[in-house]
């Protein structure tokens, strides 16, 4: 490429760094989107196509702010589809009230599509009363993609209500139609746990392969949530018979060892412990960081 003069010239993305094009990206959403930009969105929201809606929804969720998700709310009852899918997760920085009472219509959605957004959107939203609505699409929608959506978002909105739910999926044997599920439920139980203990729905598994003393939640010392909710002793004793089940999956198995040490009952102790030298090296970390979950006093 050429300057005004003939000289050649480097194209200006590739001079400089990504870092500071991200930067420039931060400084965008930073701040509030001003009145005009707000009826340029609804506009957009109302009158374009459906690709402008699409694009239109994105830039509102980069935003993440009430007053903007609020330009998305009529998107949830568009007469397309993919823009009622899309408009979902824009509107979940709302406040919780409003954001449920948005969305909660959506979960009878005609489109599966529009009720698995939906439901993910809900658990995003961490608000409790979403928590009955979402079991009983969980119990009705023939769908297996948005009953694994539910399954999810009961386990970021993080109420013990739903362990219950949770723990009867198992009642079936595993197998490869039904690994996600069963996979996402155990996540779910332990993310329930996880939120009760320490008000974090935030999840990684394992969460690192460093010295204990890297480990954030290896500083934590976890109650016996079986002891003050009796649905986690139903839901241990479940999950002690599949980390014991050689027919179920890998990650079906790390992720019922990290919510048994999320539930922090003493009686999962023994099965972590066997597990420590697994051969599946995840699990064995896994089971690792949810003994450090345990208070100091250990049956041996």
């Amino acid at each position: 490429m050429k300057n005004f003069k003939g000289e050649k010239v480097r194209p200006f993305f590739k001079t400089r760094n990504l870092t500071f094009s991200l930067f420039l990206l931060l400084i965008l959403f930073t701040f509030p989107a001003s009145a005009q930009d707000l009826e340029q969105l609804s506009t957009q929201i109302r009158f374009g196509t459906i690709e402008v809606k699409r694009e239109t929804l994105f830039q509102i969720r980069n935003y993440q702010r009430a007053e903007t998700s609020r330009v998305a709310v009529p998107a949830l009852k568009d007469s397309n589809e993919t823009v009622r899918a899309t408009a979902a997760f824009s509107v979940v920085y709302l406040p919780k009230e409003e954001a449920f009472g948005a969305l909660l219509p959506n979960l009878a959605d005609r489109s599966e599509m529009v009720r698995r957004e939906t439901a993910y959107a809900l658990g995003k939203v961490q608000n409790p009363k979403a928590v009955f609505p979402l079991i009983q699409l969980l119990q009705k929608d023939k769908i297996l993609e948005v009953r694994n959506a539910v399954i999810v978002a009961l386990g970021e909105i993080g109420d013990a209500s739903a362990i219950e739910t949770l723990t009867k999926i198992f009642a079936q044997k595993p197998s490869d139609y039904n690994e996600f599920t069963r996979r996402s439920a155990a996540h779910s139980i332990g993310q329930i746990a996880q939120i009760i203990q320490i008000q974090s729905s935030y999840t990684v598994t394992p969460e690192n392969f460093l010295p204990e003393k890297y480990k954030t939640f290896s500083l934590e010392r976890y109650e016996n949530l079986s002891e003050k909710l009796p649905q986690f002793r139903t839901a241990v004793q479940v999950l002690i018979k599949i980390l014991q089940n050689k027919n179920e999956s890998d990650d079906t198995k790390r992720e019922t060892a990290f919510a048994l040490g999320a539930i922090g009952d003493s009686s999962a102790v023994q099965i972590l412990r066997q597990n420590l030298n697994s051969k599946d090296v995840y699990l064995a970390e896994i089971c690792k960081e949810a003994l450090t979950k345990f208070s100091n006093k250990l049956p041996e």
